[in-house]
């Protein structure tokens, strides 16, 4: 294979996929371009399978498990308190009379109960991680995070179904149509939960007038903002509240009601503001979750939306600064294809500009660190210990600082890149027994490297610190 044809292939694995794995170079290195469409037509390409762990369940888990510690710390509490009680009417025995004594046991008996939040949390992690370190490619699963983040929720607030939220709105329409992306994501219970619709009413529903409760806007003011039409796109502040009203409404069923369906999406006409809504000047009669949806599909349909999404995927993959061309491009297949995603990614590995761009684009910290693991071989993660990288280095996994998501921009991740030097320096630790890295140099990255870097590895004094220095290099640090 010639040089320029090993170096297209490694550039088309930082650029687009999750970095080269010993071996990758070969298999994509006739065509990386046709290797990553080809890729895009695998079937259920970014799906994950994962029978009996569905949002809902997960969600009614730990409620049971949250209702259940509750009852413990309260029944602990009483028997102290009576104990306490006791021991006040009897002066010679003292023992268990101390103060604070009901709530110490309060909180035993509470701790006591398992919280199942945690390892669905890590379990899911696992999953995600590994489908990382053992894609082919990793196209398509980085168009999956791409747009987890776009669509982003919190596992700060709504932690149990941080992982399902991905495999479930997420995974199946990544390679579909945008507007039954947006459609799954916004009605997903942990989207509704994690922005407060769950809490909003219209002030003239029937809900509205007995609680004296009214609307909250967050959900439909992000999905103007950051899921659709983009800041600065033509919408007012009345066409944030009519749409905040169009989603009164949609809620999830109580878990503490429903043992069975407590966590699934609900339409409850109760909590709906009635009578129709403009938004960006269009009427909407319906007066059921129709109205909702039918503001999405229009959403998805808006030019806004289109360049919107073409320039932030563009900026992901290609650069801060994307080309006009490349994303003006990409803008007119989403709009000819009525938001074909797939078409959509098609177009940009097609189009030259995707190619021609220096290798200067900073990689996000979990970007990086799936890469330096990917480059060893290693296909199992410890979620624990991968999570707490990810944490370190400032993108902890499904925890976003706001409904934006993760920035991905050089400006907002260059301060850190001290950090990830531990990171690297203790995985080259772990690893130093079994991974050459010449090995990886010449093998993995198909000797696309500078001069300095190869010297530098050349004169390390350690197998350990040859690594770490490779890992730190621009070439697994940019793409």
């Amino acid at each position: 294979m010639s040089s320029s044809a090993k170096a297209e292939a490694v550039l088309a694995l930082h650029r687009f996929g999750m970095g080269p794995r010993p071996g990758s170079i070969a298999a994509i290195g006739a065509d990386p371009r046709g290797a990553l469409i080809a890729e895009l037509e695998r079937s259920a390409a970014s799906e994950i399978a994962l029978p009996g762990l569905s949002s809902a369940k997960a969600f009614r888990a730990v409620n049971d498990a949250n209702a259940k510690r509750q009852a413990k710390a309260i029944l602990a509490r009483k028997e102290q308190d009576a104990k306490t009680q006791q021991m006040a009417q009897a002066p010679a025995m003292t023992e268990g009379s101390t103060p604070g004594a009901g709530e110490m046991a309060a909180k035993m008996a509470a701790e006591a109960v398992p919280d199942p939040g945690r390892q669905i949390y890590l379990e899911e992690a696992r999953i995600r991680t590994e489908a990382a370190f053992s894609a082919e490619i990793g196209f398509v699963e980085r168009l999956v995070w791409f747009w987890s983040n776009h669509f982003c929720i919190s596992a700060d607030k709504i932690r149990s179904m941080s992982g399902a939220y991905e495999r479930e709105a997420i995974r199946p329409h990544v390679l579909g149509r945008f507007v039954d992306l947006l459609l799954a994501a916004a009605g997903h219970p942990a989207m509704l939960f994690y922005l407060d619709q769950t809490v909003s009413m219209g002030t003239n529903s029937i809900a509205g007038i007995n609680r004296t409760r009214g609307l909250n806007e967050n959900l439909a003011r992000e999905i103007l903002e950051l899921h659709t039409l983009g800041v600065r796109s033509g919408y007012t502040q009345d066409d944030v509240i009519a749409f905040a009203n169009v989603l009164t409404g949609w809620t999830l069923v109580p878990p503490g009601d429903n043992p069975e369906h407590g966590g699934e999406f609900i339409f409850n006409p109760r909590l709906h503001e009635p009578g129709a809504q403009k938004v960006l000047g269009k009427s909407y009669e319906d007066e059921t979750v129709e109205q909702g949806r039918a503001v999405l599909r229009d959403l998805a349909a808006h030019p806004a939306t289109a360049t919107h999404v073409a320039t932030k995927l563009a900026r992901h993959f290609v650069a801060d600064a994307p080309p006009p061309a490349l994303v003006e491009r990409m803008t007119k297949v989403f709009v000819d294809t009525e938001g074909d995603l797939k078409e959509v990614a098609r177009a940009m590995v097609k189009s030259d500009e995707a190619w021609t761009q220096p290798a200067s684009k900073l990689k996000r910290p979990s970007e990086w660190v799936v890469g330096m693991v990917r480059a060893t071989g290693i296909t199992q993660a410890n979620p624990q210990r991968f999570t707490d990288g990810q944490a370190l280095l400032g993108e902890p996994l499904w925890r976003p600082p706001s409904p934006k998501g993760f920035p991905d921009d050089e400006g907002s991740w260059i301060d850190g890149v001290g950090r990830r030097l531990d990171v690297a320096n203790n995985f080259a630790e772990r690893v130093s027994d079994r991974v050459d890295p010449q090995d990886v140099i010449e093998n993995v990255l198909g000797s696309c490297v500078s001069a300095e870097v190869m010297q530098a590895v050349g004169r390390a004094e350690s197998r350990q610190q040859a690594l770490a220095l490779l890992f730190m290099s621009s070439e697994f640090q940019r793409r």
